[in-house]
């Protein structure tokens, strides 16, 4: 049985090296790229030509941008509709990976922290050059709570920056470590499905289900991660001065 880790291997494509730097095209390359090229696909031909009688393209298109665009309205406000692109490409770029991720043989771009962690660093540094763009200086205030007692107010400033700093850390931990466990336990129950021959066919009823679960846990994922994108946009965008 191979290693369950052995999914998660990066590997080279089209080798590449410029002045000493490996630019080289891997199985993770390839997946991104897929993952874009299926997006820019869907939303080109189904909003191409609008029609009463829509196609199926065109509600896929129109369901998912109505469901973003109701998420950021209810977790930002209208104001948060300027960050709409951003929230729509981050949400439909992980969802994507996730699933495509599923598929046996492909790679799962997402249960690399590399890439996660690029993610939540976009957000931080989103939030943060908006939370300076709208109240300059009076951004820090965030960090400065009301009714605290000056003789440990440098404490609870420190906390509190550590714990803003942290934020992009959180939003690619949590993304990768689920999509990483998810596929470990579901190589590992089909591994032992295919040993155990005759015996394992209970193993693979579960595993069937597990699959399922997996589908809908690759989906919750980019859901979390967009809802507390917004909530981390709408944090800095509304500071109490």
């Amino acid at each position: 049985m191979h290693s369950p880790l052995e999914q998660f291997l990066i590997k080279k494509i089209i080798p590449l090296h410029i002045a000493g730097v490996d630019f080289s095209f891997t199985n993770a390359s390839l997946m991104m790229f897929l993952s874009l090229g299926i997006l820019a696909g869907v939303f080109h031909f189904g909003l191409k030509n609008l029609a009463l009688r829509p196609t199926r393209l065109q509600v896929v298109s129109e369901s998912l941008v109505e469901f973003i665009s109701s998420l950021v309205k209810e977790n930002i406000g209208a104001e948060g509709l300027k960050f709409f692109p951003l929230i729509l490409s981050l949400f439909l770029f992980i969802l994507l990976g996730n699933i495509l991720g599923m598929i046996p043989g492909s790679f799962t771009f997402t249960s690399h922290i590399a890439v996660t962690l690029v993610f939540g660093i976009l957000v931080f540094i989103v939030m943060t050059g908006i939370g300076f763009a709208r109240h300059g200086i009076g951004f820090l205030n965030k960090f400065v709570p009301s009714g605290v007692p000056w003789i440990i107010l440098p404490i609870i400033v420190l906390v509190e920056i550590i714990s803003f700093c942290f934020r992009p850390i959180s939003l690619g931990v949590r993304l990768f470590a689920n999509m990483l466990a998810g596929h470990v336990v579901l190589k590992i129950f089909a591994g032992f499905s295919v040993m155990l021959g005759a015996a394992g066919i209970f193993l693979t009823l579960t595993n069937v289900i597990f699959t399922g679960f997996e589908i809908f846990v690759a989906c919750l994922q980019a859901y979390i991660f967009t809802v507390l994108s917004c909530s981390y946009l709408s944090d800095v965008l509304n500071i109490d001065h």
